[in-house]
């Protein structure tokens, strides 16, 4: 009896010290798509209001001098991963370029493997298959759409754990709806919600309650070329980012009871999406100079980050998985190094030893790196950006020491990194038994014969010229499990044009079917667009097909859909194809 009271009370006394233990903070990460480090009032924007993301500086940490890059998927994996893009086989930003590595770790791994609840809303555009999809990449939720970019802003086609739904309302709206519905479920334990909106991304959408301010206010400011500014696209971005404004205070608020417990972060994937005011910096969205690659970041945790610090030294979305996992207790579960470092001493105001180091901005084949001091660009240029932060007097002469310094610091990294890049051989994958739905974009597939898209942009178009049965689309896939699928096509078509016969085909497995019905729904989305769009394509309300059921082998080849018999004048417009593995 002795022998059970004393264990009786050790685990007493020890019950208290356990109950003592302090919650892992929350994390809530808001990513802007295409935001500028310009477009915010606290860096000085004067023709538009950001109250909230103002506030969320001024409470927090504003950083000075952070760059991802120079556009959206390769700034998200880096974020994603704490590694340099090209590293993960990140290419481009369409078209399969765009996916992260399956054996790269990411920061929603650690989060999970540390407790967290994690949740994605949002763009994500680092793959659409699992396990490239959010769910095979540590997210338990995810809702939004897995493209690059979407052709409609309002109620459009989404997609929610693996099933298509349809959005509610203005898409930023929408997904802040759903990211704070994730928070509530969630609160009783730490949670990672990643916020990926999708504005002021192009097409360039927004509400009335937001555009009507603008439409037609003077801009004080302007472009550092304003023969080149779209005044018009201008106003409607600013109201797009007021927007983002709007649905950060609502979430803060939301958060108001969690706040002193929670981590809050914002930034956005590159530089603005047009030829606006940005600080005089060089370059916009798609340049490795500054104003290509410069974002805010506002970091917010009250009573551990002092409210109203600034700091000056460079940082890069690499640093935002060391830090975080620092912050919160996290461990990278990848086996691979980091290239970023942990921002928490910056952020604490411990004191630290906190070298130089040069970041690297990257895409279609330019690089340019970073120092405290300087910038060399693409063409062996170098600026001394203390003096003259818009790259307006190259000093490569004046200085060659820096200049060959960093042109050998450019030569290492792209050796090191794997610059230039192999051509992309990864195969789209197919039925995973932990995630049975696959989605087959057209984006994706490769047109051949008279096939074309519906936009010069692959990432939100269709297939449509679809005529003749010497026409075809295809699908390089790999079935990771042998299995039934049921197939589902995605289409449209104009009254007249149905009675196709269509075949879906993979090795020696096929699938016929018949386009029976019509179905002609009208493009949508150039009713809500403030200005022209940039190359996305419109949308239509897309019907599925049920072409049947399929025994495929696990295995590697071309899936290949052709009509065998078209009795009118085309086959169908084609948004996607749906695999479903029967379990």
């Amino acid at each position: 009896m002795r022998h059970v009271l004393c264990i009786c009370t050790v685990l007493a006394l020890a019950a208290p010290a356990a109950a003592q233990q302090p919650r892992r903070p929350n994390v809530v990460v808001i990513l802007a798509d295409d935001a500028g480090w310009g477009d915010l009032g606290i860096h000085g924007n004067r023709d538009l209001r950001t109250p909230h993301l103002d506030g969320l500086a001024r409470a927090g940490a504003l950083f000075e001098n952070f760059y991802v890059q120079p556009v959206c998927a390769p700034t998200r994996a880096e974020f994603l991963t704490g590694r340099w893009h090209p590293r993960g086989g990140v290419r481009g930003v369409s078209t399969g370029a765009e996916r992260l590595n399956l054996d790269e770790a990411t920061i929603a791994d650690a989060m999970r493997a540390a407790g967290y609840a994690t949740g994605c809303f949002g763009k994500w555009h680092n793959g659409s298959q699992y396990p490239y999809h959010p769910r095979g990449r540590g997210f338990d939720e995810y809702y939004g759409f897995p493209s690059g970019h979407w052709g409609e802003y309002f109620s459009p086609p989404l997609e929610h754990n693996g099933a298509v739904v349809t959005g509610n309302g203005f898409l930023p709206d929408d997904l802040t709806d759903r990211a704070t519905r994730f928070i509530e479920v969630n609160r009783a334990r730490p949670f990672f919600c990643y916020l990926a909106l999708n504005t002021p991304h192009s097409p360039m959408q927004v509400p009335d309650r937001f555009y009507d301010r603008l439409r037609d206010a003077p801009l004080t400011l302007r472009a550092t070329l304003p023969a080149k500014e779209d005044t018009a696209h201008t106003r409607a971005a600013l109201a797009m980012v007021e927007n983002i404004d709007w649905n950060v205070g609502r979430l803060l608020a939301r958060l108001d009871a969690l706040a002193e417990n929670t981590i809050v972060v914002y930034f956005s994937d590159n530089g603005p999406n047009g030829w606006r005011w940005n600080g005089g910096l060089r370059g916009r969205k798609g340049s490795t100079d500054e104003g290509g690659v410069k974002s805010p970041l506002l970091v917010r945790w009250p009573g551990q980050i002092r409210p109203g610090t600034r700091v000056s030294q460079i940082a890069g979305a690499i640093d935002l998985l060391p830090t975080l996992c620092d912050l919160t207790g996290a461990k990278p579960t990848g086996a691979k190094p980091l290239d970023g470092r942990s921002l928490a001493p910056l952020l604490l105001g411990e004191k630290a030893e906190w070298p130089d180091r040069t970041l690297f901005s990257h895409w279609a084949g330019k690089t340019s790196a970073r120092t405290k001091l300087h910038r060399l660009d693409d063409a062996g240029r170098l600026y001394d950006l203390t003096a003259d932060p818009g790259q307006t007097k190259d000093v490569a002469a004046a200085d060659p020491a820096t200049t060959d310094r960093l042109k050998a610091a450019v030569a290492a990294w792209r050796k090191d990194v794997g610059v230039p890049a192999k051509a992309d051989d990864r195969p789209y994958p197919v039925g995973h038994e932990a995630f049975s739905v696959t989605h087959l974009p057209a984006r994706d597939g490769v047109p051949h014969g008279g096939v074309r898209r519906s936009a010069a942009a692959p990432n939100c178009s269709f297939f449509t010229n679809w005529k003749t049965t010497d026409d075809r689309i295809t699908w390089d896939v790999e079935v990771a499990t042998s299995g039934r699928y049921d197939v589902q096509l995605w289409y449209t078509c104009a009254k007249g044009s149905e009675g196709a016969t269509v075949e879906l085909a993979l090795g020696a497995a096929k699938l016929v079917g018949k386009v029976a019905e019509p179905h002609d729904p009208p493009l949508r989305g150039a009713e809500h667009d403030r200005v022209k769009r940039e190359g996305e394509s419109y949308v239509k309300d897309f019907r599925p097909l049920a072409l049947g059921t399929v025994e495929l082998v696990r295995g590697r080849g071309p899936l290949a859909l052709r009509a065998t018999a078209v009795p009118g004048a085309a086959v169908m417009d084609l948004r996607g194809v749906t695999l479903v593995l029967r379990k």
